[in-house]
């Protein structure tokens, strides 16, 4: 809608997971090379966690980008199944051709199995993805961990990645899945954005949409404002700078500044943002506190007692 007024080729923050947009801070490439090492050096499986927004979907899709055609891939989006669901996803995903018959649990593995076999003596990798793995039902894991079983003397001929929110640590952890949890050979966390990630993400999708010269500008304070209602999550990054844009449209606006983003904010309300809202808030009460009990400190001993009680907390270095 806005994107001509501003001279982008697209919306530099739609929601939809985009690799073109992946935004690789620190953490991010973090978590990519671990997948892409995971894979090419066959560790079997791999943990990716992460909030919701944090961007694990996009991570996975600039994965299989990278992937070259030597590995071939079953992508599983819907973790609300059964364990013989899961199988014959994965037979289909990859093309297995099933014997004469009903199809059995026994069945999908054989052929599975056979056809994992004649892919490693070719040369080639398979690798196993899938999305929101937290809500997997536990005899989903247990299977995916007898899929694991599917190897050489040497080698794994299914490479395994799960990607899911924080709480499928928890699950993982729990004795039920032992075996599981101790086969997994790389972990990784996806992590909210810092202040100066969040106006590099900004300025990064912006760019990526440029269609030639944007004349769109996000100011200093718009971008602080942005990360302290965000919490620095880049969903919730793209949702606010796309109702900044908005708003700045209508206003007939070229510059975001603090002001646009105070509508913005108020547009989109506390019910979506409140979150983050409150972490900041408990941030900013621990922070008053720990002034507030310096200053009575200041009071009573005075200053040379406080400075020393400031230089043994950073290990004796300078105030």
């Amino acid at each position: 809608m806005y994107a001509h007024y501003f001279g982008l080729k697209e919306n530099p923050f739609n929601l939809t997971p985009d690799s073109r947009y992946l935004f690789l801070s620190p953490r991010h490439r973090e978590a990519l090379n671990h997948l892409i090492y995971g894979i090419t050096e066959r560790k079997g499986f791999i943990v990716v966690t992460g909030s919701v927004g944090t961007g694990k979907t996009t991570i996975s899709r600039a994965l299989l980008a990278h992937l070259d055609s030597s590995v071939d891939t079953a992508v599983i989006f819907n973790s609300g199944i059964s364990d013989r669901d899961l199988l014959s996803m994965i037979v289909r995903e990859f093309d297995v051709k099933l014997g004469r018959g009903r199809p059995t649990r026994r069945a999908y593995i054989d052929a599975l199995n056979g056809f994992l076999l004649k892919n490693f003596a070719a040369g080639r990798n398979a690798v196993l993805l899938v999305d929101e793995a937290q809500n997997l039902a536990p005899a989903v894991l247990e299977q995916i961990r007898m899929l694991s079983n599917l190897e050489t003397e040497r080698e794994k001929l299914l490479q395994i990645v799960l990607l899911g929110q924080p709480e499928l640590e928890r699950i993982l952890g729990s004795p039920s899945l032992r075996q599981l949890n101790e086969r997994i050979a790389v972990r990784c966390t996806l992590e909210p954005l810092d202040r100066i990630q969040t106006a590099r993400y900004i300025a990064h999708r912006v760019a990526v949409a440029d269609g030639n010269g944007a004349s769109v500008r996000f100011t200093t304070a718009a971008e602080k404002r942005i990360f302290r209602a965000s919490g620095g999550n880049p969903r919730k990054i793209n949702v606010l700078c796309d109702r900044a844009l908005l708003v700045a449209f209508a206003l007939d606006h070229h510059v975001i500044d603090g002001g646009i983003l105070r509508k913005a904010v108020r547009d989109i309300g506390p019910a979506y943002l409140g979150s983050n809202r409150r972490a900041m808030f408990r941030r900013m009460g621990a922070t008053v506190l720990v002034l507030a009990a310096m200053l009575a400190i200041l009071s009573f001993w005075g200053r040379d007692v406080l400075v020393e009680g400031i230089r043994a907390l950073a290990g004796g270095a300078a105030p």
